[in-house]
């Protein structure tokens, strides 16, 4: 009987190269290529069907996925305030559950008992599909090639050496320099000079965004509009959040806003070098912290970004699927019920700078900040309130002094 396995695909070098080698080393393997559409644009999707099968795939299955990557993972992860060490805004983690449960689903209609993917055994990755793998389908074989003893592929060359000898077109050559991984949110560049921490970032590692440098001498204002944390609409026309996303790429690309160089710390303990670019989803994070600072009080606002740490880390290693984030979700939308209103970010050399902000809910009152009139606060009430706040303060020195038992 065949053994039907199905492969999370993307048409890159690494899976080309496993649906010939399921077939070759697991006895009656069929293999189902499963295609995750997140938003990494047509032509990385341009032919692909053909390019699985030709690669002996028997079935390959494009499932759009771009709304729900963002409205189920994008936008809970934004509105939680998940900043991976502070600077990663989590684009390659937040597509990882959504690809693994559209690989699943398709698994399961196609009659598929095995889960594969193409992550190598140093990455993050390979944790977050299986642990997602291990939450949707636990029944199910997990099949990953890059870890077994029989994987002798370990270079970009003997890959293409083992395509070339099998007659299997590929459009990969031994001259790319860096991977990449792209989807709606953002584009992640590893590799090749990359590597190095002393190397400055390359020139041409960046593709969406211009070297701030060379961005426009004057700013662009976008404004953007909320209701409970999620955008609903750009420039006052009101669209999807994918279509925002998309828009504001472009838009905020051009002034060379949302490059990132990280140097992070990986799930599986060793660090890595990555460049990011996330120009729309920095414009939308930017604009919904300037939400929070009118909305939120004191104490919320400095729980949601406890509650962002955790849901940060959370994401990055994996962990989507599991009653702690879906716990730390609830009471992060709950948090988000009165993020409502318009902010206004000014785009400039590479920054995103909210510079208007208004809510419905704002507790922003002018008149209690300004220092005209006392008729809701009065300046004196604030000797008592000092005077308490520091009472642990006074009674430590009296003591040290004796003066105090």
């Amino acid at each position: 009987m065949a053994k039907r396995i199905a492969l999370a695909y993307s048409g890159g070098l690494d899976t080309s190269c496993i649906v010939p080698w399921l077939k070759e080393n697991i006895p009656g393997a069929e293999v189902v290529c499963v295609v995750g559409d997140v938003g990494q644009g047509s032509d990385e999707l341009a032919g692909v069907e053909k390019k699985a099968k030709d690669s002996g795939a028997v079935e390959c299955h494009v499932v759009d996925l771009k709304t729900e990557f963002v409205d189920e993972f994008v936008m809970p992860t934004m509105i939680a305030g998940a900043i991976y060490e502070g600077r990663y805004l989590l684009g390659t983690a937040i597509a990882r559950p959504v690809l693994a449960r559209g690989q699943v689903n398709v698994a399961r209609k196609t009659g598929c008992t095995a889960l594969a993917h193409g992550c190598t055994g140093k990455g993050n990755d390979q944790v977050r599909f299986e642990s997602a793998y291990a939450a949707l389908a636990p029944e199910m074989e997990i099949i990953a090639p890059w870890r077994m003893d029989r994987w002798k592929l370990s270079g970009r060359m003997a890959m293409l050496d083992y395509l070339k000898a099998r007659g299997i077109p590929t459009t990969a050559s031994a001259t790319k320099i860096y991977s990449r991984d792209r989807n709606l949110w953002h584009i992640s560049h590893e590799g090749g000079a990359i590597e190095d921490p002393w190397n400055a970032p390359p020139d041409d590692a960046w593709m969406l965004t211009v070297d701030p440098v060379k961005a426009p001498d004057r700013p662009e204002d976008v404004t953007v509009a909320f209701a409970k944390g999620r955008p609903v609409s750009l420039n006052g026309k009101t669209l999807a959040g994918w279509e925002i996303i998309q828009i504001l790429n472009e838009i905020a690309g051009a002034h060379g806003v949302g490059r990132i160089d990280l140097v992070e710390n990986r799930r599986v303990g060793m660090k890595s070098r990555g460049l990011y670019e996330t120009p729309g989803g920095t414009v939308i994070v930017e604009a919904l912290r300037a939400i929070e600072e009118l909305v939120l009080d004191r104490e919320t606002r400095h729980y949601r970004e406890h509650l962002g740490l955790t849901f940060a880390e959370l994401v990055y290693d994996g962990r989507w699927f599991t009653p702690l984030r879906e716990a730390l979700w609830v009471c992060a939308e709950k948090i988000a019920e009165k993020l409502d209103g318009e902010i206004v970010v000014r785009l400039f050399k590479g920054t995103a700078t909210p510079v208007k902000r208004k809510s419905p809910h704002s507790l922003y009152a002018e008149k209690m900040v300004s220092f005209e009139g006392e008729e809701v606060y009065s300046q004196k009430d604030a000797g008592g309130f000092i005077r308490l706040l520091s009472l642990p303060e006074r009674i430590r020195a009296l003591k040290d002094r004796g003066q105090a038992r």
